[in-house]
Formats: C-alpha cells, structure tokens, sequence
C-alpha cells in the first residue's frame, strides 16, 4: 500500500471522563498513559465512544489537544470529525489538524443521511480540505446510511483517504468492499465481535471499545494473527466474546464508561440522552470482567 498507514493492531475509542459536569482532564490523563502503559497501538478521542456528540466545541478541540500532547508521539491520535453537516465536519477538522493529530475519523451523516453519491461528494471534499488522513466511519446502526462497497471503491483512489472503520456487521458487503480496495485502503474492525474475522479478509486491526478495559488482551488478538498463530487468535477472540457483548448490552459508551469507572479512572458520568446501566446487566459485565481478572 502506496499510502502512509496509520496504526496497525488496536486503537482504543477513548471514553471521555467526566466530573462535575465537565471533562475530567486528570482522570483522562491517567487513563491515556495507563492505556498506553498497556501497549496500545493508537487512540481515537473525540468518537462515539467518547461521546463525541454531546462535548461543547470548545470542549472538543480540548479533548483532542489533550490527548495529543499527553501522547506526545508514543502512539498515534486520532480525532473524530464528522458531523451530519459537512462544513461543521470541515470546521471540526480544521480544529483536530491544529493540534496536530495523525488522522482524523469521519462518520457518516446522522439523522438527514446521504445518498451514495452525496457520501461521495461530502468525503472527497473532507479529504481535499484536511492536512490529516482521513479514515472512513460506517456504522448504519447508529446513522441510517450504509457506505456501499462501490462508494469505497470510487472513494479509494483519494491520496488522502486512508482507511475504513467497518461497523456494517455484513461479511459479505465487507469481502465485496476489500475485492474493490485491497491495496489501496486499510480496513479496521469497527465491531470488538468481528478483529479476527476482517483481518482474515486483509484487515490490519480495530478500533476498539474493549479495548478500554482489557488493552494488552485485545491487542493480542491482532498480535497473534499478524505472527501466524490464527488458532491462538481465534481462542482470544472466543474467550472474549461475552464479555463484548456485555459491553454492547446497551447503547455504548454506557457499558463502557460504568466498566472503567468500576476500575477507578474516572466517575460513572454521562451526559443526557444517555443514562446509567441497568442494575443487572451491569452485574452480569462486572461478573464477566472478573473472569478476565479485572480487580471490579
């Protein structure tokens, strides 16, 4: 592949701590330096899971800021941009380049969606506009719109357009979408469920929101594959899929967000429309962080 890769192996679609009603820049800062301690190939702030959607601008060009220079080049950054309105999403790039991040993510459009050829259009002109690479987001169960593998494949050729975050969940549209862009674009798993499946297909990692409680393991998902040991990284992929699914029991970030603050990084806070987690599906995730020796 011609163009420069971003990260290989797991980024992890970095919660955002909250306290008082506003960012917890010191749990934050114990959290990305723990995450890093850890062996994570990347980080992503500023995206869904990080409740990108409900942060001020202000607030957003912080976070971002923050997390670079707590970085500071151990691991590559990477920003969430996108936005439902392209010159919102173009201003929210300018604001992540500033800081220097070394990508930035770009959702599909939200609530009004896009035909294909209006997805096209919105992230050639993303692309044309950002000093950064710029990774692709589908995730239809969150937005309404499926990018469609044709859409990749007139996106590929882009020298800007970098990468795909895959969360379509369809095996099939996937394999159709690598027979397009195999060599021109790097695919990351959007789905914790589905590391090992993308990268039998020429994937190169996640974006992970495992990740943030179990970093090294997720990590090893992709470390065993890239060194052969298919069988080994089927067995992790196994071994962690209940816990997945507890992670995805509700709306993420809010299994996420109450796992890490049963950990002790940060205060069980989210901002509305989101809420606290069941009681008893947050038994059931803390029973099964336990299992994987998480002191919860």
């Amino acid at each position: 592949m011609s163009k420069k890769r971003i990260f290989t192996g797991i980024a992890t679609a970095l919660i955002t701590p909250f306290k008082n009603g506003a960012i917890d820049f010191d749990a934050f800062g114990k959290f990305i330096d723990w995450q890093i301690a850890e062996g994570i190939d990347g980080l992503v702030v500023a995206g869904t899971t990080g409740e990108g959607s409900t942060l001020t601008d202000e607030e957003h060009v912080k976070a971002i800021e923050f997390t670079v220079d707590r970085a500071n080049g151990r691991v590559p950054v990477i920003a969430g941009t996108g936005s439902n309105d392209t010159e919102y999403a173009l201003k929210l790039t300018d604001d992540a380049n500033r800081t220097g991040v070394d990508g930035i993510l770009v959702v599909t459009p939200y609530y009004n969606k896009a035909t294909q050829k209006g997805l096209e259009l919105m992230y050639n002109k993303i692309a044309d506009h950002s000093k950064s690479p710029v990774i692709l987001y589908n995730v239809p169960s969150r937005t309404g719109v499926n990018i469609e593998p044709t859409t990749y494949r007139a996106l590929a050729d882009h020298g800007n357009i970098v990468a795909i975050k895959e969360a379509n969940g369809n095996i099939e549209k996937i394999v159709e979408t690598m027979s397009y862009v195999h060599g021109k674009l790097d695919l990351y798993s959007g789905n914790d469920d589905q590391i090992l499946p993308l990268m039998s297909l020429g994937g190169v990692g996640a974006i992970s929101v495992l990740s943030n409680i179990l970093p090294k393991k997720t990590c090893e998902i992709c470390k065993k594959f890239f060194a052969g040991d298919i069988e080994g990284s089927a067995k992790l992929q196994y071994e962690l899929h209940a816990l997945t699914m507890s992670l995805f029991s509700e709306v993420n970030p809010i299994p996420v967000k109450s796992a890490v603050a049963h950990m002790g990084f940060c205060e069980n806070s989210l901002r509305l429309p989101l809420t606290t987690m069941d009681e008893g599906k947050e038994k059931v995730m803390l029973e099964l962080m336990r299992k994987q020796g998480l002191n919860v």
